[in-house]
Order: structure tokens, then sequence, then C-alpha cells
């Protein structure tokens, strides 16, 4: 193990720790108190098939609400940050976030129409899957068509198609019932994570595993990625399938993310700088970091969400209030060039 390794380690264990003491620390927080030790003995005894020995009201709070809740954050903040990791990685700025293909509007786009037509949760989180896959799909056709640049025309297309679902939420929002529809559709593009339940994380789980296996997997190919097009061919890299197949993988991340969370921005791109500034740009290193920092950062922010206020502030709100500061420091500072 070269010493590079070993301070990688040493800094991932770390993050490690305080990602699971953010994740047992986030069971107790609510409205509804429950002491650190009522909540490990729970824990304990469903592990271990042990008799409850606790209050229903109890039961339902952390195994019905806080416990999806909470695997919800962690595999969502996961999710952004490693996609966000990733199209930076592949198209070599550091800029970039999981949106830039369309997957977010999309997905917002979905979620409105089904919103509109009366769909209830599942279908709402299904029809905003659907849409966030198939809005990258067509800006990847856009760009194939193309004679310019692939890369260029990709991020061309991206935009182009983001707009277009753009206008049509705008469009559903404009035809939506001012009393009851319009409303629902401004509190999901705002993201929350207040109606998670099992099923959800369930749900979640599947596309996740689906999109972050391989990328971790191939992390180490995507380095080549930054050398550019030329260079990495001439190491033997089939850069069009590899560029696929991270294009596949970050876009079921975000899909799968907006889904189920509504539209939760910054993550994708404040995370992976900060992984970033601890571990370098070595793809290796910095996607497994983004994991475990991103699932850290966003149990913070929805515990603040859920704590802050009275009212549960939608946790898009907060992450924004983190995120544009940074992307101004950023601007100034400009020294995250890959």
């Amino acid at each position: 193990m070269t010493a590079a390794d070993k301070r990688y380690a040493r800094r991932f264990a770390v993050l490690g720790a305080v990602f699971l003491a953010v994740l047992l620390g986030s069971l107790p927080l609510g409205r509804y108190a429950l002491s650190p030790g009522q909540l490990l003995h729970m824990l304990w005894t469903k592990v271990t098939g042990g008799a409850a020995d606790w209050p229903l009201s109890d039961d339902k709070v952390v195994f019905a609400v806080r416990l999806p809740r909470v695997a919800a954050a962690a595999l969502v903040g996961a999710a952004l940050a490693v996609s966000g990791a990733a199209y930076q990685g592949m198209f070599r700025n550091p800029m970039v976030s999981p949106d830039i293909l369309g997957a977010s509007t999309g997905a917002g786009f979905g979620a409105a129409v089904a919103i509109l037509l009366g769909a209830g949760y599942f279908g709402i989180s299904a029809a905003a899957f659907c849409c966030g896959l198939l809005a990258v799909a067509a800006a990847w056709l856009v760009s194939r068509l193309s004679r310019t640049n692939q890369t260029v025309a990709l991020i061309l297309a991206g935009m182009m198609i983001s707009s277009l679902f753009s206008a049509g939420t705008s469009f559903v929002k404009l035809v939506a019932d001012t009393q009851q529809q319009l409303p629902a559709i401004t509190y999901w593009l705002m993201g929350s994570l207040s109606s998670i339940k099992d099923k959800d994380v369930l749900f979640l789980s599947i596309p996740v595993t689906l999109g972050m296996v391989p990328l971790l997997a191939l992390r180490w190919r995507m380095n080549l990625l930054t050398l550019g097009e030329e260079e990495a061919q001439s190491m033997g890299v089939n850069t069009r399938r590899l560029r696929g197949t991270v294009i596949v993988c970050a876009t079921l991340l975000t899909s799968a993310s907006v889904a189920v969370s509504g539209m939760i921005g910054w993550v994708g791109l404040v995370i992976p700088h900060l992984s970033r500034r601890i571990v370098g740009n070595d793809c290796r290193y910095l996607l497994p970091m983004s994991m475990v920092f991103g699932a850290a950062f966003l149990l913070l922010v929805d515990d603040l969400a859920r704590c802050l206020t009275a009212v549960e502030i939608p946790i898009g709100i907060l992450t924004a209030f983190v995120g544009a500061p940074f992307f101004v420091y950023l601007m100034v500072r400009r020294e995250d060039r890959l």
C-alpha cells in the first residue's frame, strides 16, 4: 500500500465515522422526542429479533417514519454527489452538476404532469423517474445527430432539452388548479423528504445500486477521460463506451433521487469539490469519498430542515443557501480545475 493509499484510507475512515455518527444522531431528532439510549435499545432489539417492549407510537415513529427518511437522505445525498463527481470528471469541468443533461428538469416535468393528472405518490415518483431518463436519452440522441464535437454537442443538447422540459413544467403550472394542484407541484419542486416511506426507499435503492456499483467499479478508468479523447484511446480505452456507461449510471442516480425527493440542487456540485480538496482529483479516491460525504451532508441538511423551525423547510431551499455562496467562492478562487 502506497503512502497515498494509506492517507486516503485514514481520511475515508474518519469521514465514515462522521457519517455513522450523523446517521445515528439523526434518528432521535424530531418533534417526537426519543432518547439515544431508547433508540439504541429499539434498534438492537430489532436486529437480534427480541420482543418489543416499547409503545406502538415509538415503533411507528422510528421504523415507519424516521428510519426510512434517514435512509433516503443518505441514499439521495450519496447518489447526487457521485453523479456530480462522475460528470465533472467526464466533462473535465468543475462547474458541472448532475442536471447538466436535463435529468432533474425532466423528472420535475414528469412529476408535475402526474400531479396534474391526479396520480398517487408512487405514480408521481414513477413518472418523474421515467421522464428523467427520457430527457437524458433525448439529449444523447440530439448530440449524436450533430456533426460538431460530441462532448460540446452533448452539453448543448442537454441545455436545450432542459429548457424544453422546464417550459413544459411552467405550462403545467399555468393550467393546474390553483387551490390544490399548483401548491402541490410547487412544493414538490422545492424538494423534501417528509413523505418518504419504506417502499420509497426500496424503489430508490434499486436504481441507485444499478448506477453506483458500475461507477465505483470503473472509477480507475474514469481517470483516463480527464486526459482527453486521443490520450485515452491510445491507452486502449473505448472512450465512447465508457462515456456512455458513465452517462447511463449517473442518469439512473440523478433520476431516482429526484423521483423520490424532488429537485435538490447543489449537492452534486458542492460535495465533489469539497471531497476533491480532501483526496485530490483521482477518481479512485474521489468517488467513494464523495459518496460518504454526500450522504452525511444531506443527512445534516435534512436534520436542519425538520428542526430549525416549527414548519419544515423544503430541503432544496437549504441546499441552495449552502451551494450558491460556495459557487461564488469557486468563481472567485478557481483553483479546482480538472
